[in-house]
């Protein structure tokens, strides 16, 4: 199988998507599959091409992943204008690239957001004479409007002729949770779908779980660590955490740790500051590499949300339950029955301020409480969430449906001679 992926985001850039699509292309590869990916130089989250990439394209090989980089105009900024070039100039100098240098492939799937990278994925799909599989992460343009990024008017009516657009001409429309499916599906009936669901390799996660080299750098023996790491942006609601630690003060020996970078740091740095919070700590990101080890510093990861997202469930939460840590869940719908069918944890609604001290409070005042909401995670993530379990049923799903697999079925049900025939065929 030549399978093909279209991302702005991938590695040596942190975060959920990168994670998730250089796994998959991992895991592909690793079944024996051949795998392109067409991305942008590495710039993300901190809007800056990283050092020892520049220029209009690069190639690397990754394993046996053959990544080709195309230029894009990087930006970190929340305002609107400044996010459309960077999406625009992606979308661009992919399409223009990747005419030239994709292969043929069998499948091509495109990661959204950034939504405009659909119309790349599809143009590329016909040239390369493949199936487009539109991956849906988050809901765009819907989640940006309720975070208020974009509003009523003609780019929200272009925004949302083009996801329709997308899911109408996609030949498969993956979702990373059954809230974006069902969304979809209430909206598109005909549009076919497939739960491509986020997850965590729990062995990555629960290896090396003795004393993490972590937590004497950031607590003390007493106090209780309460981390979150990763993208400082809009969506997460970061403000909350910070409240939280104002609310428990002294009154819980705790330290709150906050890794990772985006462009809502800045303001959060001098919010702590001007609200005095010695409980608080600012990391810069930390090394994929080295995730598991914070982790496992942790006594509880704080999960949280500015607003209930349709279908949005963070890959960070996964990571808690598969390193076994508890995790305290500021969100609603689908990650929050996880967290409470699970019992990996607490979760408490957007903005419920009271709500999110309490649950810091119960869980930093009673270990036994802690390490019970951890296994119950950690066993959750096994049986459920394994990434390479899902990874691995989305490669059969697509060798079931590759061309030469279904003529070869239809001659087998047909008759031996037609199969004979076929076999013939395809080995000339």
């Amino acid at each position: 199988m030549r399978f093909g992926i279209l991302t702005q985001y991938y590695p040596p850039e942190m975060g959920a998507p990168q994670a998730r699509l250089s796994e998959l292309a991992a895991r592909f590869a690793e079944r024996g599959h051949q795998v392109s990916v067409l991305t942008a130089m590495p710039n993300y989250p901190a809007g800056k091409i990283q050092a020892g990439y520049a220029g209009l394209f690069r190639r690397e090989i990754c394993g046996s992943v053959n990544i080709m980089r195309c230029w894009i105009y990087p930006s970190s900024s929340v305002h609107l204008f400044s996010r459309l070039a960077s999406y625009g100039s992606f979308s661009a100098s992919s399409a223009a690239l990747g005419a030239l240098l994709l292969p043929r492939l069998d499948y091509l799937l495109t990661e959204s957001p950034p939504l405009f990278l659909g119309a790349s994925g599809c143009a590329l799909a016909r040239l390369k004479g493949a199936r487009w599989i539109f991956n849906v992460s988050d809901l765009w343009p819907e989640s940006a409007v309720r975070l208020g990024v974009i509003g009523p008017g003609a780019a929200l009516r272009m925004a949302e002729r083009l996801e329709a657009w997308c899911y109408r001409k996609a030949w498969l429309v993956s979702g990373q949770s059954r809230g974006i499916l069902s969304d979809i599906q209430a909206r598109f009936p005909g549009v076919p779908t497939y739960h491509l669901s986020n997850g965590a390799d729990p062995s990555w996660f629960t290896r090396g779980s003795a004393r993490s080299p972590w937590r004497e750098r950031l607590a003390g023996p007493e106090e209780c660590l309460i981390l979150y790491a990763g993208l400082h942006g809009i969506a997460q609601g970061l403000d909350q955490v910070l409240e939280a630690a104002r609310r428990i003060g002294g009154h819980v020996r705790a330290r709150f740790v906050l890794a990772g970078d985006g462009p809502e740091k800045p303001r959060l740095v001098a919010l702590a500051r001007e609200l005095g919070l010695a409980n608080v700590q600012f990391l810069d990101p930390v090394p994929r590499a080295e995730i598991p080890a914070l982790l496992h510093a942790a006594d509880i990861a704080v999960v949280p949300l500015k607003l209930a997202l349709p279908g949005a469930v963070p890959s960070k939460l996964y990571e808690a339950m598969a390193a076994g840590v508890p995790v305290v869940l500021v969100g609603e719908g689908e990650p929050a029955a996880i967290v409470r069918e699970t019992e990996s944890g607490i979760a408490v609604d957007p903005g419920d301020a009271a709500g999110l001290e309490g649950a810091l409070r119960k869980l930093a005042g009673d270990a036994g409480f802690r390490a019970e909401c951890g296994a119950h995670g950690r066993r959750a993530a096994a049986a459920r969430f394994d990434r390479k379990r899902i990874a691995d049923a989305f490669i059969m799903h697509l060798e079931q449906h590759l061309p030469d697999h279904q003529a070869r079925e239809s001659a087998r049900a047909a008759a031996p001679s037609a199969l004979e025939a076929l076999d013939r065929r395809g080995s000339r």
